[in-house]
């Protein structure tokens, strides 16, 4: 027995020195597997440790694998061919590996003693090969279609035959015959099997049976996709070719992943925060019965902390992605290391060549690697930052549905959308970086602890300086914030001021008043570009310090090291691997203090947001629905109500019942409590004490409507289902049909935000119509009938809400001043000062003689006068209110249509297109150079090329130091060296400085010109354009346009040519050292180039639909947020959760894309960088006699960093591409046609002209626009000089435009206009437009001084602005304020009352007095009293001008010499007005109609 163990022991020796030693063996054969050309392993370690590796692998992944199956259960697969195939060979290798082990018996029982590692190996690998067959069938059943772990566990295992599999060949070749036969074969069927079983593992299997039917009609490729197709994200390439194609639509995107949906991740996040809210309040309730009354206990009363529920909800899903950057932080490590084997093997001139091309192979597959892992950590990290921002938006959405108050009065509506938009945004752009926090620290170590062992303590000098940049370069980022706080003010004030133009623009022309305020903008923007001016050398300064940072360090660190120590040499292996280490460490030492900053700010808006979700909510049962007394509908015992718990009682005592079906009017003071009364009843205030009930449905009209922005039809539905009679009933009763008629789209008008198209009285009269279409028990009326008409009200108060309307036997609660219709009222409830005074009928009350009576008598009298009215008047302001609204409404909906045709068209000539684009894109480049200047462009282009010249200058210089020959253990001349090397090291940096400087200085002149160019061409555009184009298209021209062009620009064009520049001189240095790789660089070339016009393309569209679906989130949240009390009376909160919800993932659908779109785009970009490192590398290894390791290190850390700038590059012309379209936009406004000249030179007029006023109209015809019917059509008509003419007329009969005609806003279609004898149309628009006077129809103002507002220009003296003053009746005003003359008028004039308002603008006309005044009369705005002191002043002052008066009010004109008739656009009649009422015409009866004849 002993003889046999012995000899076992020994045969298990011979094979191998137990296990423990096992790798020494491999070392001690070194001959046999390292320092040879043809290597191999020793067979003990190929039967042992590679044999083992993937059941290492297989083994410990196991538990974490099957738990997270445990959980993710998405249906069974049916039984496929592919799976049966798998099965069947998993089995087989089963099989194939136990055959081995019976074959290793048999051998012991033959006498021939097999060693142990025989019967081992094949047991383990059996067993191994058992369970991935089981595991197999496994995720089969629990719907896996794709197995990353299986995959990976296949590749392991052919990676680890494949030593064996080729040392068997050899040795077999050698010997010229087979060593066991047995285990030969078996080893090759192995082989064989494993490489079929990775294969099959790659394709996927059919989606899983019996999973929830998906209903989505396009699904997320990402589900069903395999491991392989995740790994590299190219499930996405069907969206990016797609969008080459053509432009991305809304259908186009894929639906939402489940996780991702509101509906998921806001029920999880409220779970979680509830779940917090519970322990925080228990926490304080337990401690309750043992505190000491009056002592607080501090320690216990934790607050709920969000931050906890938000880690509870997303931690997990994050650290998946933590855990990737981990491995990825690692890898970036081994780069160096490899750099530096492959410079040793290039010195060592016999090692054997396969070693280059191992150590070249290593460095791509390890760069591959990373690039793997750091883009499926962005996509957690990423995809994480999307769900926080739908968590947090939803759960706010959610909050502001329910909170009191007095918490809503705490916070405006603005700093609530905030919330959502500005504070859940930071989170998300936190959450990209937030790994930083851990991961820079580490890398920060890692990178520093292997420079140690390269350079030893020297390192530190150059840490010192990276050090020392960072206070450096955040001086320079706290400075550049605080010239942008500065230029936002610039540019606020500039865009005000802009607006105000725009919306004054016809008065600016009719006054002639355009170069000062040109001149105002100018200055205004002057100042903007000087401090923008500022920024930007401050931005090249910060540009300088981080190009040269790394420059720098390695100065400092290469120079102490050579310094310190003769004996210290600088060879290629140590220069290069810390440069390649010091780029490592560039990027974490930048980042750090950015993440620490961010995490600041998002500390500030965790803080917001948990307050604002702390926030008191409504008590849902302080109004009860479900007991009441019977007989009544709603009852009131006792209760006192305040708008918050701090707040003293609005209501005090209230008792009220009222009976089921009654019509009940509260009425009383204004601020005595009628609208609180309502909302106690509808639960919104707090109770203090009392009981309150409600029975039945509820509807609510509050007192200032609210309207969504949605089709007028939606907003009377308000959810209800469509009823076609019944809906054509409400609009007849609520008066809506005569505006259906005028809106432009019937019912299916778009109402703008807050109903701005509407006038005050249909955005009332739809609110009712809303109730009454929901047909609910009770109606909650609050004083519907003050924003409409008297005659409006009537019809309202007849058809719906009286005794006979629409909603007789409902229970009716109206809040009313109209007096009128008390008397049909069953019950009248009078409030004072929060108590009910006094309650009954109208007679009771009337008997009573009390506070009511007395109410009456106030107000009675007021209401005769008002009834006595004709209404003919206010028929027609309605309609002309309406007319004007759609005018600004038409301007709000315009972007829509527009591009929805535009689609239409774009989509038929896609192909055409690309072409065009291209030129389109040149073209608008050009114009950009044009800007800047060609001559700055082309030095630009010069010193990025000097500027690289001079890095790689440096860098050549370094390879050729390192290569300097050691003679007595020292290099020679290193003074010399380090000399040059600052010397050309420096001058990069100074190029550097001086390029961003200029490419500043050029985008600000481009800035300057464009702006300039833009400006004056809006002056001088003609007043159709403003009819036409909505204000706000115009102010986006100088707002986000020119922002663009200011600030987006210049940064995209530094970055795209300093990556261009990089890339560029990469492959320079790359092809200098090794020529061959020029052969690689166009197939390379290709693949980027065609990556990145996928990219841009699609990310571009994926960007507009994402930024198009984001403002309704926010609209919609505003609009919720004002209009919470008519959504939950209505109960409609449910609801209105889910269009939110709906919202969000809109927006997320397109946003989900945009993340991917650029982990796609880096995993192509960078694999091409990766090609590049592994050609440099392998061409290195090629020519490695003829090259020095100093220009491999430089080629090849060279090759290192060019991933980074390829990556950006895309990034850069992306980003170009897309902004430099706002030079376009600003172009094509900048060309619009011009109006006639300001001033024409030789033709101006006689000083004195006109100086006599005679006004003459021959033949005279004029449209609108081209392709428009003429307004005024061949006026043949003459004014004698100091003739005062009325011009009367219906709506439209062309009274306004005669003026405009007068002024050349509209020009002559035919015929001609003489003043004194000088034709009009033939002198400069100016030496016009100032020598005639008008007061306009609506008065206005800009914002600054009243002095400017009536002498722009200075050219008046005090004393004559006094004077006009006091002749317009302004003098006791002015005088009264203190700041006189420079008092400020607000914007539109909005601080002073609207008859002031008027007689500014007669102050105006007296200021400038010339022979022709033209009065264009305001239709109804003016009261009586204003009116009178214009008539008066004008007859007085203006008695020798010659006076055209446009009427509306027959009684001004009355004693003028003569009337002008016009209709539609002819002169009916032109006579005096006493001549015109014996005539009986049409003067007569509107003479009549007015009561004056």
């Amino acid at each position: 027995l002993d003889t046999t163990s012995s000899s076992r022991c020994s045969s298990w020796q011979r094979f191998c020195l137990s296990v423990n030693k096992l790798l020494l063996s491999f070392f001690q054969d070194s001959n046999l597997s390292v320092h040879t050309d043809n290597p191999d392993l020793t067979p003990c370690f190929q039967n042992t440790v590679l044999a083992w590796i993937p059941s290492i692998y297989l083994w410990s992944a196991l538990p974490f694998y099957l738990l997270y199956l445990k959980h993710n259960k998405r249906g069974y697969i049916v039984l496929s061919v592919l799976s049966r195939f798998k099965t069947l060979f998993g089995v087989l290798l089963w099989c194939v590996s136990w055959a081995d082990l019976f074959y290793s018996f048999h051998e012991l029982l033959q006498n021939r003693t097999p060693p142990p590692v025989y019967f081992v190996t094949p047991l383990i690998v059996g067993i191994t090969m058992l369970l991935a067959t089981l595991l197999i069938q496994y995720e089969r059943l629990r719907g896996v279609q794709s197995s990353g772990v299986l995959i990976i566990f296949w590749f392991l295992s052919v990676l680890c035959a494949v030593g064996p599999f080729r040392s068997k060949i050899m040795t077999t070749a050698a010997q010229g015959h087979v060593n066991e036969r047995f285990r030969f074969t078996t080893f090759y069927i192995y082989f064989a099997l494993i490489i079929m079983e990775l294969i099959l593992s790659c394709f996927k299997e059919k989606p899983p049976f019996f999973s929830p039917v998906s209903t989505d009609s396009n699904p997320c490729p990402e589900l069903t996709s395999g491991f392989l197709s995740r790994l590299t994200f190219w499930w996405f390439t069907s969206m990016a070719i797609l969008g080459y194609k053509r432009p991305i639509e809304d259908k186009d995107l894929w639906s939402l992943n489940e996780d991702d949906t509101s509906k998921a991740i806001v029920q999880q996040l409220t779970k979680e925060w509830d779940k917090e809210k519970c322990q925080g309040s228990r926490k304080t309730f337990a401690r309750k019965p043992e505190t000491v009354p009056g002592v607080l206990d501090k320690k216990h009363n934790r607050k709920p902390s969000f931050l906890k529920a938000l880690l509870r909800t997303f931690g997990a899903y994050f650290l998946i992605g933590s855990f990737f950057k981990l491995i990825q932080d690692l890898l970036a490590f081994v780069n160096p290391q490899l750099l530096s084997a492959l410079i040793g093997f290039i010195k060592n001139k016999d090692a054997p060549a396969w070693w280059g091309f191992l150590i070249a192979a290593l460095m791509f597959i390890c760069a591959v690697l990373q690039t793997l892992m750091l883009h499926q950590h962005f996509q957690y990290s990423f995809v994480t930052g999307m769900r926080l921002r739908t968590g947090i938006t939803g759960v706010i959405y959610r909050k502001s549905l329910v909170i009191t108050n007095s918490a809503k009065r705490s916070s405006t509506v603005g700093e609530i959308v905030n919330l959502m938009s500005v504070d859940a945004q930071r989170f998300m752009d936190l959450v990209a970086f937030l790994n930083m926090l851990w991961s820079a620290p580490l890398q920060i170590f890692l990178a520093l602890y292997f420079l140690w062992q390269t350079l030893g303590p020297s390192v530190l000098a150059g840490v010192a300086v990276m050090v020392l940049l960072i206070p450096f370069n955040a001086a320079i980022a706290m400075k550049t914030r605080a010239f942008q706080v500065e230029q936002m003010r610039y540019k606020d004030s500039r865009i005000k001021l802009m607006n105000e133009i725009l919306g004054g623009i016809k008065v600016l022309k009719l006054y002639a008043w355009e170069p000062s305020f040109s001149e105002k903008v100018l200055e205004i923007r002057k100042n903007e570009l000087r401090v923008l001016k500022k920024s930007a050398y401050l931005n090249s300064l910060s540009s300088f310090a981080w190009i040269s940072a790394p420059f720098l360090v390695a100065l400092t660190t290469f120079a102490v090291y050579v310094s310190v120590d003769e004996k210290n040499i600088l060879d290629a292996e140590k220069a290069f691997v810390s440069l390649s280490l010091f780029n490592i460490l560039k990027f974490p030492l930048s980042m750090l203090p950015q993440v620490i900053s961010y995490i600041v700010q998002t500390s500030v808006s965790l803080k917001r947001i948990q307050q604002f979700l702390s926030h008191d909510e409504l008590d849902p049962n302080s109004v009860e629905t479900k007991v009441i007394a019977p007989g009544n509908a709603i009852s009131v015992a006792n209760a006192s109500f305040s708008w918050g718990k701090e707040l003293k009682p609005s209501l005090k005592d209230i008792n009220l019942l009222v009976p089921t079906g009654a019509l009940v009017a509260v009425v009383g003071h204004v601020g005595c409590g009628k609208s609180s009364l309502m909302s106690a009843l509808l639960g919104e205030m707090e109770k203090l004490e009392g009981e309150v009930a409600v029975k039945g449905s509820v509807a609510y009209v509050p007192q200032q409507a609210w309207i969504q922005n949605a089709t007028l039809k939606d907003n009377i539905l308000f959810g209800q289902a469509p009823n076609e009679q019944k809906y054509q009933n409400v609009l007849e009763a609520c008066a809506l049909k005569t505006d259906l008629e005028v809106l432009p789209g019937g019912d299916q008008t778009e109402i703008g935000e807050k109903g701005i198209n509407l006038s005050g009285g249909q955005r009332q009269r739809v609110s009712l119509a809303r109730a009454v279409y929901s047909n609910s028990d009770i109606y909650l009326l609050d004083d519907p009938l003050s924003a409409v008409d008297s005659h409006v009200a009537r019809h309202i108060f007849d058809k719906v809400i009286g005794p006979d309307g629409v909603l007789k036997g409902k229970t009716r609660i109206l809040v009313t001043h109209g007096i009128s219709f008390l008397p049909q009222v069953d019950h009248i409830v009078v409030l004072g000062d929060g108590k009910i005074s006094e309650m009954g009928s109208y007679q009771d009350l009337l008997k009573q003689n009390k506070a009511f009576a007395e109410f009456l008598r106030n107000y009675a009298l007021d209401e005769d006068i008002r009834e006595d009215e004709p209404t003919v008047l206010e028929e027609e302001e309605e309609v002309l209110l309406a007319e004007d609204t759609l005018s600004i409404h038409t301007d709000l909906a315009d972007n829509e249509p527009v591009t929805n045709e535009a689609r239409k068209q774009f989509l038929s000539c896609t192909n055409q297109l690309w072409c065009v684009i291209l030129q389109v894109k040149l073209t608008v480049f050009w114009q950009y150079m044009k800007a800047v200047g060609p001559v700055i462009c082309f030095v630009i282009c010069f010193l990025y090329c000097c500027q690289n010249a001079a890095a790689i200058g440096a860098n050549v210089w370094l390879s050729d130091w390192t290569n300097e020959p050691v003679i007595n253990g020292t290099q020679h001349n290193t003074a010399m060296r380090i000399g040059v090397y600052a010397a050309l090291g420096l001058l990069q940096g100074l190029i550097v400085l001086i390029t961003s400087f200029t490419l500043a200085m050029g985008g600000i002149k481009a800035a300057r010109s464009l702006h300039a160019a833009l400006l004056e061409n809006k002056f001088h555009t003609p007043q159709s354009f403003y009819d036409t184009t909505p204000t706000g298209r115009i102010i986006n021209r100088f707002s986000k346009d020119i922002y663009v062009i200011d600030e987006v620009i210049p940064p995209s064009i530094l970055m795209f040519l300093g990556t261009f520049f990089t890339s560029l001189s990469t492959m320079i240095v790359i092809i200098a050292s090794t020529p061959l790789f020029a052969v690689v660089i166009v197939p390379l070339a290709i693949v980027y180039f065609f990556v990145q016009r996928f990219y841009v393309a699609t990310s571009r569209q994926l960007k507009r639909l994402e930024s198009v679906s984001r403002s309704p989130i926010y609209s919609h949240f505003s609009e919720t947020v004002s209009g919470t009390s008519v959504i939950r009376a209505y109960g409609r909160v449910k609801s209105f959760i889910d269009i939110s919800d709906q919202k969000i993932d809109e927006n997320q659908k397109s946003h989900y894309p945009g993340i991917v779109s650029n982990r796609w785009l880096g995993i192509r970009v960078e694999f091409v960088g990766n090609c590049i490192v592994l050609f440099a590398a392998l061409f290195a290894v090629i020519g490695k006699n003829s090259l020095n390791p100093g220009l491999v290190g430089l080629s090849v850390s060279y090759a290192l960093q060019v991933t980074l700038s390829l990556n950006f590059m895309v990034r850069a012309t992306s980003e170009l591409e897309t902004n430099i379209v706002a030079v376009e936009r600003i172009k094509e406004y900048s060309e619009t046609e011009t109006e006639a000249p300001w001033a024409i030179e030789g033709k101006s007029p006689p000083q004195d002209w006109p100086s006599k006023g005679e006004v003459e109209f021959v033949n005279y015809s004029a449209r609108y626009r081209k392709g428009l019917d003429l307004v005024l059509k061949g006026l043949n008509l003459q004014v004698h000089g100091g003739e005062k003419i009325g011009i009367v007329g219906r709506t439209g009969a062309g009274k306004s435009s005669m003026t405009l005609c007068l002024f050349r806003i509209l020009e002559a279609a035919k015929g001609e206009i003489k003043i004194d004898g000088v034709k009009i149309a033939e002198i400069g628009l100016h030496d016009l437009r100032s020598r005639l006077t008008i007061i306009p129809q609506d008065p206005v103002l800009f914002s600054g001084t009243l002095r400017m507002n009536l002498d722009p220009f200075n050219k008046y003296s005090d004393e004559e602005i006094w004077k006009a003053l006091e002749l317009s009746h302004l003098k006791t005003f002015v005088s009264s304020q203190p700041s006189m003359l420079e008092y400020e008028c607000s914007e539109g004039g909005e601080n002073l009352s609207v008859g002031q308002r008027q007689l500014v603008c007669l102050a105006r006309a007296l200021l400038r007095k010339t022979r022709i005044l033209i009065l264009d009369e305001a239709t109804a705005a003016i009261d009586l009293e204003t009116d009178g002191l214009i008539q008066m002043t004008i007859r007085t002052q203006f008695e020798d001008c010659t006076v055209l008066t446009i009427a509306h009010r027959l009684n001004t004109i009355m004693d003028y010499t003569r009337v002008l008739v016009l209709d539609n656009g002819t002169v009916a009649e032109f006579d005096t007005p006493a001549n015109l009422i014996a005539s009986k015409g049409i003067f007569y009866s509107m003479a009549k109609d007015a009561g004056l004849a």
